[in-house]
């Protein structure tokens, strides 16, 4: 069992001090040089490809490679016949639009994420909290309602019972984010992760609504995968314990 795990263990050491806890798939066998494709939510950007990097050292000769991009237009692509071999969403809403059509196998929640105001790190308006996003002066930026950072903010939202009215509506989160990083806007909507991952070009201002407003990320194999094998080990990969911590190091909640 040890000589099976062995090539992970080493390649995971890298980020989990050898990865106490946790267990992932034997490694492809050696000088079968493969192709995994994963599409992923745009907030995962960071975490997954470190942990891609991690995969390809316990893999000799795989290369990972990602289009990450908002989850409804990545359940679309997978949909309408792009080839994948991973999904990973950023609500179990963009997960359904796969599964319902038979196209991946039984997703498993993975992480939770939550909502944050993020304004310019010098916060010209002066944004304290949820309510001063509903003042007209306050330039908003949100995602667009069918993505789920948007779908997220309007539950917070309807919580408050706020109306808000944004200046733009972007189609992902990193979008969204840009806006606030180049003083476009004066506040937004986005990912505790994303405030993290922005490391200080923005400040994040947490609020109590977005507790009624927390996303589950659903990762799954898609049906069709080209390469099969190494999007189960790859899954195996995000759901061991140095995935999870690679994960919430970043600002990801245990689901």
């Amino acid at each position: 069992m040890f000589r099976r795990l062995f090539p992970w263990v080493i390649a995971l050491a890298v980020l989990s001090g050898c990865g106490s806890g946790g267990t992932a798939a034997a490694p492809s066998p050696a000088g079968g040089a493969k192709e995994l494709t994963v599409f992923a939510a745009a907030s995962l950007t960071g975490t997954f490809t470190e942990l891609g990097k991690t995969f390809e050292a316990a893999h000799p000769g795989t290369t990972v490679k990602f289009n990450f991009g908002s989850s409804a237009t990545l359940a679309q692509q997978i949909v309408q016949g792009a080839p994948a071999d991973v999904f990973a969403a950023a609500s179990p809403a963009t997960m359904k639009t796969v599964t319902d059509a038979a196209l991946a196998g039984a997703p498993a929640t993975f992480v939770r994420n939550k909502l944050q105001i993020a304004v310019p790190a010098d916060n010209p308006a002066k944004v304290d909290d949820l309510k001063d996003l509903a003042d007209p002066k306050v330039k908003v930026a949100l995602c667009a309602e069918q993505v789920p950072c948007g779908a997220a903010a309007v539950k917070a939202l309807a919580a408050a019972g706020l109306k808000v009215t944004p200046v733009t509506l972007e189609q992902d989160v990193k979008a969204t984010l840009t806006k606030v990083e180049l003083g476009e806007v004066d506040a937004a909507l986005i990912y505790t992760t994303d405030v993290i991952a922005s490391a200080g070009k923005v400040t994040g201002i947490p609020f109590p609504e977005a507790d009624k407003a927390i996303n589950d990320y659903p990762i799954a194999t898609l049906a069709k995968a080209p390469a099969g094998d190494l999007a189960k080990q790859f899954v195996d990969l995000v759901l061991s314990q140095p995935g999870k911590d690679v994960l919430t190091k970043a600002g990801f909640e245990a689901p």
